[in-house]
């Protein structure tokens, strides 16, 4: 028992530490906000309006302190768990408190409520220091001054939000809004972005903008914006940018598991793997036809490890495949997390039983 005890602890502090924002509640909230670390809380209702409008803030709070073994970023759903609402003298929402390292009585936080207020308490009270990797922008803030130069970019799919601080609607969506720009966050050419028509009402009327929030898409080959009427899900956002940019992003901002692939190269990889005696021919015939892909970069790598597989043998596929996982797993750049990802992709295409028995 006191082993599976032993475990329990265990499994339940890698959950707290995956997650860039705690979950608190009055079985769990002690021992987290114990005084071992410095915790910053914030107290919110699901159906407060302000709690909303901060929520991608927050997650982005918790990302910039992920890796910060001495900061707690936290929040407690304060009309559900009225107990700790009660406790913490909590009377509105949301209320931001935090509880300095040796500490377990909170104090009131008063500041800004911006990612660079936030940060920039949380790193003068702790010591800590946070991502800066969060300071780079998931959603675009346009206004007059440079809505043309982004949303009007020849070389730019362009996903705009026109919305108002005061609208409810808006502030539902902001959450969601905020994923579908982590989604695309690598993606050069497929900008996700969004204007306070309210503030710049110039630009609201310029686009026909009667209601809150509208949504249009900016296309790189044309001048006029087309209106957005699909569903309002993250995926619907993702699948309708990844059809309109020519992508593969899926939610978290990875590529998905059909990204780099070609179906011709594809078929080539499962002939040379099956077809020992017809492996050169089958090489020649996948290079001569590079220089006519989309993407001839992905196509040359399909030949690249068919001359692996000749130089090395068979093995060569796993071992890679093995090679790049544990690349994949650690902290590599967000670029190279692309490149990785496509190259195994492709060597799964390469993995085929072919079927080999004794007699």
């Amino acid at each position: 028992m006191a082993d599976f005890s032993s475990l329990l602890f265990f499994l339940v502090g890698i959950a707290f530490s995956q997650a860039s924002v705690i979950d608190l509640t009055n079985e769990n909230f002690d021992s987290i906000v114990n005084g071992d670390k410095f915790a910053f809380v914030e107290f919110y209702a699901p159906w407060c309006g302000h709690c909303k409008a901060l929520a991608p803030t927050y997650e982005k709070l918790g990302e910039a302190f992920a890796k910060a073994d001495d900061v707690v970023i936290a929040k407690v759903d304060a009309d559900a768990d009225k107990t700790l609402g009660s406790r913490f003298g909590v009377s509105g929402f949301p209320t931001l408190k935090y509880f300095p390292k040796g500490s377990t009585s909170a104090e009131d936080y008063s500041g800004g409520r911006d990612i660079k207020d936030l940060v920039s308490f949380i790193e003068g009270k702790s010591g800590a220091r946070a991502s800066k990797a969060i300071f780079k922008e998931n959603v675009i803030q346009l206004d007059s001054s440079n809505f043309d130069s982004v949303a009007l970019d020849k070389t730019k799919d362009v996903l705009v939000e026109f919305y108002a601080p005061w609208c409810g609607h808006c502030k539902n969506l902001a959450p969601v809004y905020e994923k579908v720009g982590l989604a695309f966050k690598n993606e050069l050419n497929c900008v996700v972005a969004k204007v306070d028509a309210d503030g710049e009402r110039t630009l609201g009327e310029r686009y026909g903008v009667s209601g809150f929030p509208t949504i249009k898409f900016f296309p790189r080959d044309s001048e006029e914006a087309e209106e957005y009427s699909g569903g309002r899900s993250e995926q619907d956002f993702i699948d309708f940018l990844n059809e309109k940019c020519k992508t593969k992003r899926k939610s978290g901002g990875g590529i998905s598991d059909d990204a780099g692939r070609i179906d011709k190269f594809d078929e080539f990889a499962k002939d040379f793997m099956s077809n020992l005696d017809k492996r050169d021919s089958i090489l020649e015939e996948a290079k001569s036809l590079i220089d006519a892909q989309e993407n001839p970069k992905d196509a040359t790598y399909y030949t690249k490890v068919m001359e692996r597989v000749q130089s090395k043998g068979d093995d060569f596929i796993t071992s890679e495949i093995e090679r790049l996982n544990r690349l994949l797993e650690g902290a590599i750049s967000a670029k190279k997390n692309d490149e990785f990802s496509v190259r195994r992709n492709i060597l799964k295409q390469f993995k085929v039983d072919t079927g080999k028995t004794e007699l």
